[in-house]
């Protein structure tokens, strides 16, 4: 069984719809560690050997964040800049993540057909995560294709929820190596046909995450 490291960031959960939902879907997972960085590092001081410990001990990291300007919320690249050293992330020496797997999961207001030559963003999702699938080739890790939320301010309640359980199918498949990278290579995202992909049996209830967003909520507050 794989272990998966869920790297997560965004500055404003408590407004988010599609990050909640998506969030609440996998926090029970057996073998993931949910770690929200802007939870541990409000300062955006990054505590580069707990977080490079954190890569060492789990087979598969996740990037889960909004699309922001065709990024990723500021301490996410905070995170990168520190974290993945030259010398130990990449470089001669820097072997440390070989091997690894890499996957973003992405939430983004347009909708899927804005992300296309001639459309209002004129690349498509693939294109603009090239500096992603780039870091990862750079630190010696297979890069999967991406995990996309689009039009999440359109989704209706059943919608937000099929793809919250469709981020729990994922992460479960990958956990358990049971889905097929090469169809699912053959996609521009992951979830663009996950019958093909993946297991019809994998999938199993949602987490309400009670808990870990009551705590949540009160930090909230005290803000």
């Amino acid at each position: 069984m794989a272990k998966i490291l869920i790297q997560f960031a965004h500055p404003a959960l408590e407004r988010s719809r599609a990050n909640r939902a998506l969030v609440e879907a996998v926090l029970d997972v057996e073998g993931v560690t949910f770690n929200d960085l802007y939870e541990a590092y409000p300062d955006f001081d990054v505590d580069v050997a707990r977080e490079q410990a954190l890569l060492l001990e789990h087979d598969i990291v996740v990037l889960q964040h909004p699309f922001y300007w065709y990024s990723t919320p500021a301490l996410m690249k905070q995170w990168e800049d520190l974290v993945l050293e030259h010398g130990w992330a990449y470089g001669s020496r820097g072997t440390a993540l070989h091997g690894k797997k890499l996957l973003s999961v992405i939430t983004a207001g347009g909708g899927e057909g804005a992300y296309k030559p001639g459309g209002y963003n004129r690349f498509t999702m693939a294109q603009l995560l090239t500096p992603f699938e780039q870091t990862a080739h750079l630190c010696g890790m297979e890069y999967l294709p991406p995990f996309v939320v689009h039009g999440t301010h359109a989704l209706s309640p059943e919608e937000l929820d099929n793809h919250a359980k469709d981020y729990r199918r994922v992460i479960e498949a990958l956990r358990d190596d049971l889905l097929d990278l090469d169809k699912a290579k053959q996609f521009p995202r992951l979830n663009s046909n996950l019958a093909e992909v993946l297991p019809s049996a994998i999938g199993g209830n949602l987490c309400t995450a009670a808990t870990y967003f009551s705590r949540l909520s009160s930090t909230w507050q005290r803000q």
